[in-house]
């Protein structure tokens, strides 16, 4: 019997939050509106199944050290509730629905799939090599957007970049801070992160250096795309959430750092992508 439930928690699938609204925004900017349903369905079931497999290859990957991870106790592969073998089926089912759902996209979406996954394959394993991995899973989030921009016919462009390039910041910069309550665990276990790199406090710092050029990115999209007065309320909404985030969190006090704090970091998402679609 396939325990849902336990699947579900693998993937954090409400943490889908963070990309596909992002996904939705590239499809509208690309197709100057609201893009075709069918194409934004497409778009949604490609994404979801995509991150639910690099989630679950990741949690795979580190499940030897997430057994020895008080704050992680909670994940299913942590209990037993997923076998390793489970997952890798689970794995293999998402890549193709992945890959299957993308064939119905335009043709350039196949071509360019490989490339999109690369990120995704490569990031669970950077955190054995090097303190920016981080940035790695930044990349891989914003694949998200390059493939909505792409599937609604969207040519790549330099707005397209920045966007990518802002969430690849945002997410990037927000893991720093997250993970970096886990310097003296990762030391222990020879992993790395920007905390374990430069310490928590030049974590924070490059993470508040990083948030204000994902700002400014975004802000640049709306520029050079001629976008109204709603869509900058969007990245003010955001850069607010952010000013937010960094003021509950301190190196010294991860206190907090809950499921609120993480979830709350979905605001930016939503609100770019909300005033993105009302500007048209």
């Amino acid at each position: 019997m396939i325990n849902v439930k336990a699947h579900i928690n693998n993937i954090a699938l409400p943490h889908t939050i963070f990309d596909l609204p992002f996904a939705f925004m590239g499809a509208i900017l690309a197709a100057g509106g609201t893009p075709d349903l069918k194409i934004l369905f497409l778009i949604a079931l490609a994404v979801t199944s995509g991150r639910a497999a690099a989630l679950a290859t990741d949690n795979l990957a580190d499940l030897k050290y997430d057994k020895k991870q008080p704050r992680l106790s909670y994940r299913a592969m942590v209990r037993g509730e997923i076998s390793r073998k489970e997952a890798k089926i689970f794995i293999a089912i998402c890549l193709l629905i992945m890959v299957v759902t993308v064939c119905f996209l335009p043709p350039i979406c196949i071509k360019l799939l490989p490339v999109a996954a690369i990120p995704f394959m490569i990031y669970p394993f950077t955190k054995r090599f090097t303190g920016w991995c981080h940035l790695f899973l930044g990349l891989a989030i914003a694949m998200a957007p390059a493939g909505g921009w792409v599937a609604a016919g969207g040519e790549i462009s330099l707005p397209m970049i920045l966007l990518c390039t802002a969430v690849a910041l945002w997410i990037g910069a927000f893991d720093a801070m997250y993970g970096a309550q886990d310097e003296k665990f990762d030391k222990s276990q020879g992993l790395h992160s920007l905390a374990t790199e430069f310490g928590a406090v030049k974590a924070f710092d490059i993470s508040k250096i990083l948030h204000i050029i994902c700002i400014v990115c975004f802000a640049a999209v709306g520029i050079l795309m001629n976008l109204g007065i709603i869509y900058f309320i969007g990245v003010l909404i955001a850069a607010l959430t952010l000013i937010y985030q960094h003021k509950i969190v301190s190196p010294i006090n991860f206190k907090g750092v809950g499921k609120d704090y993480f979830m709350r970091n979905s605001i930016v998402s939503v609100a770019i992508c909300l005033c993105t679609w009302l500007d048209f």
